[in-house]
């Protein structure tokens, strides 16, 4: 705190001490120190019980105080600022920061990572999100998806059926390493995310219980159509065979019955909804952490091929990211709006804002989730696994603050 004295000026102390009362106050300033030459003439005021807050002051002609004359107050130094303002971004951006902090902690420690990695580590996080989220997932009103009907057909058929074309889009870039290039298109095949589009049309204002009926919909059903699409949009591009039905059934075990057995458990007992629900901050952080561990795992297993990649052809990579997914934000907001108009009694539908909110944001984002556990699958039969899956790890950062950002402006 800065501390300053000056003669013949006030002093000004204010502390934020327990509970206080006048009674113990004067208990915990006795007569003879109060009425002591350092105290003479100080007017003591309690502002208010529920700030807790003193106000001391006093106009010292002493004029010696600690070997000077100055003013003392004591205020907010900026250390703490700075102290408070750092923890609220990393809170707000934890996720963000988690996954940034498993590819630097796989560069860093690979040998962990390979060891996790050995041991199928990864499936079991990937097991243990998805029954996280189910845990997590709330339920949504009915009756608002039935009445925007048109606009939750929409939505699936733009996240399962025409997104995932964009990925013979991707494929036609030419780069070396072309693992990146195939892990942006395997990303795009993928449904929706499984929280941040809820939580962002939520802070819009959109109609939540659409984004709800589409994430959770299209997650049950992108286990039938993602594989079809890694296998007719990429793999034929490759030459190589997908196992299109052990795909689907490994993605079964993994993905949807941690995530229906969370929302049974959640439904069936209504002490571990409000458990949750108390505790959602810790959840959020514990998924994003828990998370951050998927390139961790990747990048140690692939440290050596990814320190032969030049930083540019990186970069490049990204950038590539940060188009498609605005690709994505366009696209969806222009279709949606050109759907608005007409005199169609369906139409009408998506002239309310809150659905076209709803749609552009959770039909333009995709889950990393899912193209992890899809990477994993695979095997490496399109390619080093950790190549894979780092530019679908910087994709989900940037959609993560994009879509962030879009939300704010609508």
């Amino acid at each position: 705190m800065a501390v300053s004295v000056e003669a013949g000026t006030a002093v000004i102390l204010t502390l934020s001490p327990p509970p206080l009362t006048a009674a113990n106050f004067r208990r915990r300033f006795p007569k003879s120190l109060r009425q002591s030459s350092l105290f003479s003439g100080v007017s003591l005021t309690i502002r208010s019980p529920n700030f807790r807050n003193i106000t001391v002051s006093q106009r010292s002609s002493q004029g010696d105080f600690y070997g000077s004359s100055k003013d003392l107050s004591l205020t907010p130094t900026p250390v703490l600022t700075f102290a408070k303002g750092l923890l609220k971004f990393v809170l707000s951006n934890f996720l963000p920061l988690a996954l940034v902090g498993g590819v630097a902690l796989g560069f860093y420690s690979p040998a962990l990572g390979c060891l996790a990695h050995k041991y199928s580590l990864s499936k079991y996080i990937t097991c243990w999100l998805f029954f996280l989220s189910g845990l997590k997932s709330q339920d949504g009103d009915l009756k608002e998806v039935v009445e925007a009907w048109p606009a939750f057909l929409f939505g699936l058929a733009s996240i399962l059926l025409v997104c995932p074309i964009f990925s013979k889009l991707i494929l036609k870039i030419q780069m070396v390493p072309q693992e990146f290039i195939t892990g942006l298109a395997i990303f795009s095949c993928m449904p929706t995310t499984l929280n941040g589009g809820v939580a962002l049309t939520q802070l819009v204002g959109g109609n939540s219980a659409l984004a709800l009926a589409l994430t959770v919909i299209s997650v049950l059903l992108g286990i039938l159509t993602v594989p079809l699409w890694i296998t007719k949009f990429i793999a034929d591009g490759f030459g190589v065979t997908i196992p299109t039905w052990q795909l689907f059934q490994n993605l079964l075990l993994t993905l949807i019955v941690p995530l229906v057995l969370g929302k049974v458990l959640r439904n069936l007992f209504p002490g571990v909804a409000r458990y949750v629900e108390r505790n959602e901050k810790f959840f959020s952080i514990t998924t994003s952490i828990v998370l951050g561990l998927f390139p961790w795992m990747q990048v140690g297993k692939s440290r050596q091929l990814l320190l032969m990649v030049k930083p540019a052809i990186f970069v490049s990579a990204v950038v590539i990211g940060i188009v498609v997914h605005l690709s994505f934000l366009v696209f969806n907001a222009t279709l949606v709006r050109s759907l608005s108009v007409g005199s169609s009694s369906w139409k009408s539908v998506f002239r309310k804002e809150e659905n076209r909110r709803a749609l552009t944001l959770v039909c333009s984002q995709r889950s990393l989730l899912m193209a992890t556990a899809v990477v994993e699958q695979l095997g490496g039969v399109l390619g080093e696994t950790g190549l894979l899956l780092l530019p679908c790890v910087a994709a989900d950062v940037n959609q993560l603050e994009s879509s962030s950002e879009t939300a704010v402006a609508m």
